[in-house]
């Protein structure tokens, strides 16, 4: 057999070359040394050189037709959970919705929850009847969160208003009928009526 002819310097530009060559070109290379093998190349190829058989077998067919095929790389990445998981976006809301809040301090409009991501992937195990074994990670459930416009994350309640001590005697004015002018610790400015500020105002 042809193949047999071959020399360990032979075989080793074959590899080099193989591997230097990338897509259609080098599947291509492996059809027609296998050609050139003869009888039972596939399999001499697969032994001495290391070639998978169904790159082979592809070269061939691009060889035959005389049109390289094109290879669709982005498709094999890894997928997103809800691919294989289509309905995990919307249990992840239907988890989170009811304990959202607005940013109380209304400078963002992200909603808030106190659950956690580990809380909502127990949640999803608990409530929706997913299993462990196929929901992504905790990590990647806060991701999704994230993705849907939640922050796991305790929500500021607003302070009250701070009362001073001029508060507490204009009230004492009010319910208990006192002047509070006659009280000397408080600002006259905290007295003023708005008819009193409009006319200081176009007098200055």
């Amino acid at each position: 057999m042809y193949s047999r002819l071959l020399t360990d310097n032979m075989l080793g530009a074959l590899k080099y070359a193989a591997d230097n060559l990338k897509g259609s070109a080098r599947r291509i290379l492996m059809a027609k040394t296998v050609a050139a093998f003869g009888p039972g190349g596939q399999r001499q190829a697969e032994r001495e050189l290391g070639w998978n058989r169904g790159a082979i077998r592809k070269g061939q067919g691009e060889l035959e037709s005389g049109t390289a095929i094109a290879d669709n790389f982005s498709a094999r990445g890894r997928k997103k959970a809800e691919d294989h998981l289509p309905n995990l976006l919307e249990n992840i809301q239907a988890i989170v919705e009811p304990t959202s809040q607005a940013d109380p301090t209304f400078k963002t409009t992200q909603l808030y929850t106190p659950l956690t991501a580990k809380e909502v992937r127990q949640r999803l195990i608990d409530d929706q009847g997913y299993a462990d074994a196929e929901l992504p990670t905790r990590r990647t459930i806060s991701t999704k969160l994230n993705a849907l416009d939640f922050r796991p994350q305790t929500v500021a309640k607003s302070q009250p208003l701070k009362k001073i001590p001029e508060t507490e005697a204009i009230f004492e004015h009010l319910f208990f009928g006192i002047d509070p002018r006659s009280l000397p610790h408080i600002d006259p400015l905290l007295l003023r009526t708005p008819r009193e500020v409009i006319e200081d105002l176009l007098d200055y």
